[in-house]
């Protein structure tokens, strides 16, 4: 259901700006798709959505849980785009997912209609 709704968002922005878009899950994304957003031109516009897990879990051995390291790399991804100038804005879902999605995309939609279409 999650993805849907990303997908949804994902699909509008191209379709209404003509851009090529995806979708991509973390926390590894940037680091197995990364070489094409952290170099080259600076083309790209970047939006990461990060959210508290339901079910935190520790880290065996440890004394930090796997929602810290997936938190810890979101904002290392973030600030290698901002290291690096690109144009990244990041939203952080409240514990209810679906309702702040439902809100993320009724601003995305919002702000593509007043955004002039460019061809």
């Amino acid at each position: 259901m999650h993805e849907e709704a990303l997908q949804g968002m994902r699909h509008a922005v191209r379709d209404r700006k003509h851009v090529a878009t995806c979708l991509g899950f973390g926390p590894r994304f940037l680091h197995s798709t990364g070489q094409a957003y952290k170099g080259g031109p600076n083309a790209g516009v970047f939006l990461q959505i990060t959210c508290n897990d339901a079910q935190d879990v520790q880290v065996p051995g440890q004394k930090y849980t796997f929602g810290i390291v997936k938190a810890a790399q979101a904002r290392g991804d973030f600030q290698v785009l901002a290291d690096r100038q690109r144009r990244a804005l990041r939203v952080h879902l409240p514990k209810d997912v679906e309702s702040g999605l439902e809100k993320l995309q009724q601003a995305v939609m919002e702000a593509l209609s007043e955004i002039p279409n460019r061809r």
